[in-house]
């Protein structure tokens, strides 16, 4: 990707344009990270980089942006612009194609308003980035009142990045935050989704939402965390303090590279606990917590445009995880179709998560079950084979098609996973002795 958007450079600059690296590549080269992506921009006008290349789309034209398809990879060439008359606290409603000086002035952060000609070796700073970057400072470009005015987002971004950089808040940028907290609420769900979700999958994603509370942004986004500081636990086994503490030091514990939904149910795996609490007889309960937690993730996460399936998969995490140790009471037939389950090995990671997420944390159990999955799964067939059709079934015994069939079927599926049935005779004899 890096070479390929190198010859974009090239071949903008061989047609008499200028053309540059910019934004958070820029940032992540100074600091030794390698990019994800390269965005490029230039002082070609949408029509001319249409001209100039093959395969383009016009994805935001209007503002100047075009994507290129080049040798397999998607690049976005945006035009050097500034912008004016913000009045959704996103787009502009005016743009004016101009050069990298007023282009880098209409960015958010000093840090990610820099350029680089990656044939020159040449920094372009017009903001001071390299020397925030040198401070560790997250800092608005110009006027910060205005830069959050003009898209509202820049308040979770600025989040995001002084977390996941390992940054600090320049003064003025930490207080512009949270004077305008409460225009995070109009910014679209699938956008703070987006950052959510970044912010979860890095290591300090503790960190974050405890900024988020500092700032006054988790009264907008997550409430229902909000709700969780306070409330008591039992101090033999949470010394890690109140609900909302085990909840981000179950967080911190994670790593890094984990599916989405394990953080999002960690998360969530205990978010209805204020609402189930009680102190009776001299104990500290949440009755039903697991299951009303669940309904609470699954409205969390639909509010926020998740897939049905990402929405289901985190609903079950959380409605089961205290059931975990059920295991050891179970038939084998039943350990057996809870150790095949899609996502038992999710539910035993959460589990692993929620006891690291308390003081003394004590693995001897999830260890113990793990341990039981893999004696359990080790010498089982990838699948078993079926031994008896439901027509097989409705002939031997005269029935007609309904539940009955679909129990027998059953049936002979639970003895299969207890080894009491391995051949297609014995499946049909257990049919026939049925009949007395």
């Amino acid at each position: 990707m890096k070479v390929s958007s190198i010859q974009i450079i090239k071949t903008l600059k061989s047609q008499g344009f200028n053309a540059l690296w910019a934004g958070g590549c820029v940032r992540d080269i100074l600091l030794g990270i390698k990019p994800k992506d390269y965005d490029i921009v230039t002082d070609a006008k949408p029509e001319q980089v249409e001209g100039i290349f093959d395969k383009t789309i016009p994805i935001g034209k209007q503002f100047g942006i075009i994507m290129v398809d080049f040798d397999g990879h998607h690049f976005e060439i945006a035009t050097f612009r500034k912008e004016s008359d913000y009045k959704d606290g996103r787009r502009p409603s005016s743009v004016e194609f101009t050069d990298d000086y007023e282009d880098a002035h209409r960015r958010d952060f000093t840090i990610n308003g820099m350029f680089y000609d990656p044939g020159t070796d040449q920094i372009i700073d017009h903001v001071n980035g390299q020397k925030d970057l040198e401070l560790k400072l997250v800092r608005f470009i110009g006027e910060p009142n205005q830069r959050i005015q003009e898209d509202n987002l820049r308040i979770l971004r600025a989040v995001r990045f002084k977390n996941t950089l390992d940054f600090q808040y320049c003064p003025a940028t930490y207080k512009a935050i949270k004077k305008h907290a409460n225009l995070i609420q109009n910014v679209s769900k699938e956008r703070i989704q987006a950052e959510l979700n970044k912010i979860l999958q890095d290591k300090n994603r503790a960190k974050a939402l405890d900024d988020l509370e500092d700032l006054g942004l988790l009264d907008y986004i997550l409430p229902e965390l909000k709700e969780c500081m306070g409330v008591a636990q039992p101090s033999d086994f949470h010394k890690e303090g109140d609900v909302y503490s085990h909840l981000l030091q179950a967080l911190e514990s994670m790593p890094e590279g984990l599916n989405l939904s394990m953080y999002w149910a960690v998360l969530m795996h205990d978010i209805g606990k204020p609402q189930t609490y009680t102190d009776h007889e001299n104990r500290i309960k949440f009755n039903g917590h697991a299951k009303l937690s669940s309904e609470i993730a699954e409205k969390v996460l639909k509010k926020y445009k998740f897939s049905n399936q990402f929405i289901k998969h985190v609903s079950f995490l959380v409605e089961k995880h205290m059931s975990i140790y059920q295991i050891f009471d179970m038939p084998k037939k039943t350990q057996i179709k809870w150790f095949r389950h899609i996502w038992y090995l999710d539910l035993l990671e959460l589990n692993k998560y929620d006891i690291l997420g308390t003081n003394p944390s004590d693995l001897s159990m999830y260890l113990k079950v793990l341990k039981l999955y893999h004696e359990t799964i080790k010498d089982l067939p990838a699948e078993y084979p079926k031994l008896i059709s439901g027509d097989q079934i409705m002939q031997i015994l005269s029935l007609k098609p309904g539940p009955k069939v679909a129990q027998i079927i059953e049936e002979i599926k639970d003895l299969q996973l207890e080894d009491k049935i391995t051949t297609k005779k014995q499946a049909i004899q257990y049919v026939e002795d049925l009949k007395s």
